[in-house]
């Protein structure tokens, strides 16, 4: 398929299905895309749940679906059909979510014509285009180091960051009170506390958490 705006029926216009579950905004949004003469609106839906469903019936080129929520669009099912979000301030993982899913463009509720278009016109030629704020929210995600299923751990003192170093370098509480000048009691608290507050089970699981945040280094 070429991605001209001629249609399988010859028509011009890109063929887009429309859902929303606000009439005020389902009408400012058909006002939009009638607006624009590379689109031609083939449905307006009031729920995005049947999205799939009608998408089936009407075979649109694009469905652009304006989300009040997260799960408004996860009800719905996946579609083969390339979609544009319209949602304010999804987190990361709903983001992977819906791209996996077909979603090919999203962009916040306030968007304008201006951004919609290039939007509708990008996910008819399979490309992907996302608000700036949603990818750096997604990348931000992608480097992070921990896991996001991780909860946020106590910062470590400086002293509990170098007996950690020092059970990395596989040093026993002796020689590590031996190095610091103190005693082996003091040590074991220290141990204690960065157990603790790292949330790890064992000394081994600590040394490894404290390389995975980047606290120590082998």
């Amino acid at each position: 398929m070429d991605h001209s705006l001629a249609n399988g029926n010859g028509s011009r216009g890109v063929r887009v299905l429309l859902a929303s579950a606000s009439a005020v905004r389902r009408a400012g949004l058909e006002a939009l895309v009638k607006s624009a003469p590379a689109l031609k609106l083939v449905g307006s839906l009031q729920h995005t749940q049947t999205i799939a469903q009608r998408a089936v019936e009407l075979q649109p080129d694009v469905i652009l679906a304006d989300l009040d929520s997260e799960s408004s669009l996860r009800s719905n099912g996946s579609t083969n059909f390339p979609t544009v979000a319209l949602i304010d301030k999804p987190d990361s993982s709903w983001t992977a979510q819906a791209l996996r899913s077909g979603v090919k463009a999203i962009l916040p509720r306030d968007a304008g014509i201006e951004e919609i278009l290039p939007a509708i016109l990008a996910a008819f030629a399979g490309l992907v285009l996302l608000d700036p704020e949603v990818t750096q929210n997604l990348v931000q995600s992608i480097r992070s180091p921990a896991s996001p299923m991780e909860p946020p751990h106590e910062d470590l003192t400086p002293r509990e960051i170098e007996v950690l170093a020092m059970l990395a370098e596989g040093l026993g509480n002796r020689q590590i009170a031996d190095r610091l000048g103190v005693s082996d009691h003091t040590i074991k608290f220290h141990i204690s506390s960065i157990l603790d507050k790292l949330g790890a089970s064992t000394r081994t699981e600590a040394v490894t958490l404290g390389l995975r945040m980047g606290l120590i280094l082998l």
